[in-house]
């Protein structure tokens, strides 16, 4: 199909013949598919010489069908009679009671390569508590969207990990989740028995839509790769006051609050000429989260140069206007956990605390490219393709 390109799940060869033997679970959602739209539920049901014994669910569910941040139960699969160990309610890492008499669990997620996107959290207490009860790991490889290339922001700093962020990384990884697995696994101070089943056929250059594989929305908001584009910065305003779009058709290409200024914005933004993007002002009512109901004025982020547009900083410098236009409509949210929601988003409090100051978001900007840099060069030895 399409380009040629094979997910991890295409290669059912090498994949029954890891787990020949194997009383295994399986952690997958709605993308986890094979190039020919079959489930990875299907196929792992179907590997002889196996059992597929349960199932584990990260965020919005195995099914996706829970919107962002609704937390779940265990529970039993309706269609399959087996258990589906929830990740994401009281437990955000496989029990000791969910691996017992597991040999292996196989893991098949469509991910971004964006820090604060959840299934890459999920994934380092999978490995975390696979290594710590014995289980083998075995990760089904699938691209980075944007590609291999894209690595924006600052690292996470030790202070600030959460679920929305469980590895010392910048926001866009330019790794694909195999990549990752491979470098996590090196830097753990427990490490767990290990399987990439790699891909074939794609390349670093190659974003999503140049693979020919069939795009299954990874979550409820993120309906495009235009979304996935532009939610490395965007996804930053959650943690304000304003709506980053969720309740709209265009969740975080919109952009906006009843009381933004959004055409002095624009106007602003425009001018700057930020490389690759044009902002454009727009008007739009969420139909649910914040500003449900209220007309928002807000910002569109029309991408008009895909490889000169970098997303984290176009969202700093969005950020660092709204601020110092709106210092008294504007708020920052609070978090679950204690936490400035923007500190564990960005990876530090350094955003919070300066982003109003007029040299703020050049200084912010050199000190994340800088940082971009040397996660580009520690990646390397883990990198599994080339161009």
């Amino acid at each position: 199909m399409g380009n040629g390109v094979k997910v991890g799940a295409d290669q059912v060869g090498q994949l029954s013949g890891s787990l020949k033997g194997c009383n295994f679970a399986l952690l997958t959602n709605p993308t986890g598919i094979d190039s020919e739209f079959r489930s990875t539920i299907e196929v792992c049901a179907s590997i002889k010489g196996a059992k597929l014994s349960a199932f584990f669910a990260c965020e919005h569910g195995l099914r996706n069908e829970l919107q962002a941040g609704v937390k779940f139960e265990d529970h039993i699969d309706e269609e399959y009679g087996l258990p589906v160990y929830s990740l994401y309610g009281e437990n955000r890492v496989p029990t000791a009671q969910s691996l017992q008499g597991l040999d292996a669990v196989v893991f098949d997620i469509q991910d971004l390569g964006v820090r604060f996107y959840t299934y890459l959290s999920t994934l380092v207490y999978v490995m975390s508590a696979c290594a710590e009860h014995g289980v083998r790991l075995i990760v089904l490889d699938r691209p980075n969207p944007l590609g291999g290339h894209r690595v924006e922001g600052g690292l996470l700093h030790d202070d600030f990990h959460s679920m929305v962020g469980a590895w010392r990384m910048p926001v866009l990884s330019g790794m694909t989740i195999g990549e990752f697995a491979r470098l996590v696994n090196a830097q753990a101070e427990k490490k767990c028995e290990l399987e990439v089943i790699p891909l074939q056929g794609w390349r670093r250059s190659m974003e999503y839509t140049a693979t020919g594989l069939p795009w299954i929305m990874p979550s409820p908001n993120m309906p495009t790769i235009d979304t996935v584009r532009i939610y490395g910065g965007n996804c930053l305003f959650e943690g304000t006051n304003l709506s980053e779009g969720r309740g709209t058709t265009r969740p975080f290409e919109l952009i906006g609050a009843p009381w933004l200024d959004h055409r002095r914005l624009c106007d602003t933004l425009n001018a700057l000429e930020v490389p690759g993007v044009r902002y454009h002002p727009v008007t739009f009512t969420p139909t649910f989260q914040k500003h449900a109901g209220e007309l928002c004025q807000g910002v569109y982020t029309y991408v008009t140069d895909k490889e000169g547009f970098h997303s984290v900083e176009s969202g700093l410098t969005m950020l660092h206007h709204i601020v110092a236009m709106h210092p008294n409509e504007f708020e920052w949210r609070g978090s679950e956990d204690g936490k400035t929601f923007i500190d564990i988003l960005s990876g530090s409090d350094e955003v919070r605390l300066r982003i109003a100051e007029p040299e703020a978001l050049k200084d912010i900007a050199a000190s994340w490219r800088k940082q971009s840099r040397d996660w580009e060069e520690a990646r390397e030895i883990y990198l599994l393709y080339e161009d």
